[in-house]
């Protein structure tokens, strides 16, 4: 079955370009498209779309806003937040919304067609280190959420959910936590998928930044 692919970007150029290099893969099809957010809920209400390639700054509702509207529904689908990153301070904002990951907008092409790929197989994570690094550079300029480091959220892990959350949120693959903790790689995507149901979250992104507002890991990328 293909990716069904839903554009939303103010540019129209931009769009095109996406659409063009969408368009050439034999699983993927490009199924709606929109200017702002605000256009994008509309459509989402009568268009069947597994992944949504969501701008930052558009006018009426911004991306942030819409991908926090879009992920709060039932069976929602995965939103990857578009970034011109020098630019772009939303970007945490947006995965705190709900978003599953970002990508530069002169991200290359095969890199963008992986990370869609990517999240609708339900890996939901972009790059999660090159994301610890956009929380490290702009968590400090956002306001504080206020949650306390020892949050009950995170209290309702197990010493060991609780040390493989800290390393997925430094932006450890499997892989490497099982190196790291000398398990299978099969026994950590476990401890991930139980971290995931305890604490009501989407996915890898969304660890990462519930341990930087519980205090768990720190700007620059420490634990506590």
């Amino acid at each position: 079955m293909s990716i069904r692919v839903m554009l939303v970007d103010d540019q129209v150029l931009l769009r095109t370009g996406f659409r063009m290099v969408l368009a050439a893969q034999p699983d993927m099809e490009v199924v709606a498209e929109a200017g702002d957010g605000a256009e994008a809920l509309e459509v989402l209400r009568s268009t069947a779309v597994d992944v949504v390639l969501m701008d930052v700054r558009m006018p009426r509702l911004d991306g942030v806003e819409a991908t926090r509207r879009i992920c709060a529904g039932p069976d929602a689908p995965k939103v990857l937040i578009l970034t011109t990153f020098d630019l772009d301070e939303y970007a945490f904002s947006g995965l705190k919304a709900g978003a599953s990951g970002f990508m530069l907008k002169d991200v290359p092409p095969a890199e963008l067609l992986a990370a869609i790929r990517s999240v609708h197989s339900g890996d939901a994570v972009v790059a999660p280190s090159t994301t610890r690094r956009l929380l490290d550079r702009f968590s400090p300029m956002l306001p504080s959420s206020g949650r306390d480091p020892e949050h009950a959220e995170v209290g309702k892990l197990t010493e060991r959910e609780r040390e493989v959350m800290l390393l997925v949120a430094q932006g450890l693959s499997n892989g490497e936590i099982a190196a790291r903790l000398v398990l299978s790689e099969a026994t950590v995507k476990t401890h991930v998928g139980r971290i995931l149901t305890k604490l009501s979250l989407r996915d890898r992104v969304q660890v990462v930044v519930l341990a930087y507002e519980t205090g768990l890991v720190r700007a620059g990328g420490g634990g506590r």
